[in-house]
């Protein structure tokens, strides 16, 4: 199977200026926050472990980007980049990371379970695969309520030998839901090689037939060619026409966490693959276009002031309180009643 990685031309063809400027404004945002993340981890600000996608910026941005404000998103513990992507406060999720107070979940839920559902972030999942079903429900109401929502669930290539992926997938097709599952294949399933443990060379694009869907392979580091992707399956989905079920190629540029120095990967493989940062990548195909260096500068300057001004406000907030530990857990707001 061809990866479609040489429709670069043809996506910049069709894509307005606007939406390159805002993937490209989004993708940088993406990688400042990381960056950010990493450095307070090494702070020791950031307790328990945390999971950066540095690296896979274009497939969060691409999706984020070609959705509407009212679709829903679904991302693993891998999702800082998928949440803030779709509106989410900077400033809320360096909170959450950190413990404090104005975190989006008021430091409970701390890096690996970011949520927003105001802006359609309907959670990260610890547990690999838990969220599939979960965003084949979403879509199925959606469908109910005839919303014209969609939802888009993101996992990585690990996921595709859990059962609940062949569950979720088998269960939208049968019921044509509206949800897009989006694997984010960045070669390694925690630490070991996908490819040894799988039996075909793909795992969600060479599995999608069995499901009766079109195999879709694409460029990941490409925020042209995940827009087009995205743009087109989300409207597929939108129109009443299926789900679609798309596998990313990208590879995170750290360890599988902060703990994790991926001397497993090959040095050859790593430095191939850092040859290919989507951020890097698309500030030349930006500049190849003809827009100026002072529009791009710009973006990154905004993009660093706006991380530092999160991280202030997220430092100077009061810890998570202690009585807030059982709150938002019953729909009631509270459990003391039932104890």
């Amino acid at each position: 199977m061809k990866a479609r990685t040489n429709e670069a031309s043809a996506a910049v063809a069709s894509i307005d200026e606007k939406t390159r400027l805002r993937l490209y404004q989004v993708m940088v945002e993406l990688r400042d926050f990381e960056q950010r993340a990493y450095e307070l981890f090494v702070e020791n600000l950031i307790r328990g472990t945390s999971h950066l996608a540095l690296g896979q910026e274009a497939i969060a941005a691409g999706c984020a980007v070609a959705m509407r404000n009212d679709d829903y998103t679904f991302c693993t513990y891998r999702g800082h980049g998928h949440t803030l992507a779709r509106g989410a406060s900077m400033a809320a999720a360096i909170g959450e990371l950190l413990g404090r107070s104005n975190g989006m979940l008021h430091g409970k839920g701390g890096s690996m379970h970011l949520t927003d559902v105001t802006h359609g972030a309907m959670g990260s999942y610890a547990i690999v695969g838990a969220h599939l079903p979960i965003a084949a429900g979403a879509a199925w109401s959606a469908q109910a309520r005839k919303s014209g929502q969609v939802a888009v669930c993101f996992f990585g290539d690990g996921t595709t030998n859990i059962g609940a992926f062949h569950e979720a997938l088998n269960l939208a097709v049968v019921w044509k839901l509206p949800v897009v599952f989006v694997c984010e294949n960045n070669r390694y399933m925690e630490y070991t090689p996908i490819e040894s443990v799988t039996a075909v060379a793909h795992p969600a694009a060479d599995r999608a037939a069995a499901y009766g869907l079109e195999p879709i392979l694409v460029d990941g580091n490409d925020a042209d060619v995940m827009y087009e992707t995205a743009a087109r399956t989300i409207g597929h989905a939108r129109s009443g026409g299926g789900p679609s079920l798309v596998e990313a190629l990208t590879y995170r540029h750290g360890g599988h966490s902060r703990g994790d120095p991926a001397s497993y990967r090959p040095k050859e493989e790593v430095s191939d693959w850092l040859s290919r940062d989507p951020v890097k990548q698309y500030r030349q195909r930006l500049a190849s276009t003809g827009i100026d260096d002072g529009t791009l500068t710009k973006i990154e300057e905004a993009s660093r002031r706006k991380v530092d001004v999160a991280t202030d406000e997220a430092r100077k907030a009061p810890p998570a309180r202690i009585e807030d530990i059982e709150s938002q857990v019953w729909s009631d707001g509270g459990s003391a009643w039932r104890n």
